[in-house]
């Protein structure tokens, strides 16, 4: 090849990579400008809300069979309540136990049951994966050890959002015999029992692909190295906040306060952590496993604006299980415990009040 030649494309390339770090340049300045715009807005009702630990009774470590250690805390009844069911909450993927904030106040507040949290298998404050992957048939029976060695007798809620969704239905796969005789109800919020290979986030699949470092529910993200994400998170701190605003809730203009408690949770999670769950979560499939449901009040709660598991997941799960309760809430996405946490909480405590 001629010199000039070598040089013409040399120009080329140059133009095009200049032209390319300046609108990434261009597009992180107009993020920031976003962000600061959003988490200074007036009038945000959470901005005096202190998210992060909240009381508890007794917090403990629960060894899962693959020897995860497993982060538990556990608040009693009030004094003459202890006969109802105990209520075990489920996190999703990349949060933690936080995730039922609004939940946890209202029902510690009544007094009337017992209830359970736990922060899955690397996430939160529990221990992460010594070697190979995660798998949610794993996360079934992390389940199924808190509640041997939290809940051995009496009756049992089940309460998941999104993978924590899926591991229940997981469990209900592995111990059927469960449902019906200890497992008395489910509340599934933000779930799926398959279908992710056909979810594209609401948007094309180019820009969903290119998410992929914060939401990654695609099977060939699951090639990328952690460091590789992780070091995308921290150069793009601020596009992964906007990201959990547009992906996280329904709502134009959230709470900011909210979104950077969710992004904190998701910020908190690993990048390792991340992409050992990458395929276990893209090939979850468990409509067969919903059977153990049947004949058990089910609660299903899901944002109309839910990009992520969007109402049609729900729809399917109501198909299998056609005596259950289906609420559509309006103009809410994933996160809607948190961020419509009054309609939920409105929905949840007749709920567990009718099958207590």
């Amino acid at each position: 090849m001629s010199p000039s030649r070598v040089a013409k494309r040399a120009g080329i390339a140059g133009a095009v990579f200049g032209v390319a770090a300046a609108g990434l340049a261009t597009a992180f300045a107009v993020e920031r400008v976003l962000v600061r715009r959003s988490v200074n807005k007036p009038g945000d009702p959470y901005v005096e809300e202190p998210f992060g630990d909240q009381p508890f009774d007794e917090q403990l470590t629960v060894t899962a069979p693959d020897g995860t250690d497993l982060h538990v805390e556990i608040i009693e009844p009030a004094a003459g309540k202890a006969t109802k069911p105990t209520i075990v909450f489920v996190h999703g993927f990349a949060l933690d136990m936080g995730t039922f904030y609004f939940q946890r106040q209202a029902l510690a507040d009544r007094g009337d049951h017992r209830l359970v949290f736990y922060d899955q298998p690397g996430h939160g404050r529990s221990g992460k994966l010594q070697a190979g992957t995660y798998d949610i048939a794993a996360l079934g029976r992390s389940l199924a050890a808190v509640l041997d060695a939290v809940v051995p007798e009496g009756h049992i809620i089940l309460v998941g959002h999104s993978m924590g969704g899926m591991t229940i239905m997981a469990f209900a796969e592995q111990y059927p015999e469960w449902f019906g005789n200890r497992v008395t109800g489910v509340v599934l919020m933000s779930t799926s029992a398959g279908l992710f290979d056909k979810a594209t986030l609401g948007v094309s699949s180019v820009v969903a692909r290119a998410s992929a470092p914060f939401f990654p529910l695609w099977d060939k993200a699951a090639k990328l190295g952690g460091g590789t994400i992780e070091r995308a998170r921290v150069a793009s701190s601020d596009l992964a906040w906007l990201l959990t605003r547009r992906y996280g809730f329904g709502e134009a203009r959230p709470s900011p306060t909210l979104v950077t408690f969710v992004e904190s949770m998701n910020s908190k999670t690993s990048a390792e952590t991340l992409t050992k769950y990458l395929n276990t979560l893209y090939r979850h499939s468990r409509l067969p496993a919903l059977s153990a449901l049947r004949g058990v009040p089910v609660l299903v709660i899901v944002g109309t604006r839910d990009y992520l598991t969007p109402v049609t997941h729900s729809e399917e799960i109501i198909h299998e299980l056609p005596e259950a309760e289906l609420l559509k809430i309006e103009n809410s996405g994933h996160v809607v415990m948190l961020e419509k946490s009054d309609e939920v909480n409105a929905a949840l405590i007749p709920f567990l009040e009718k099958i207590s």
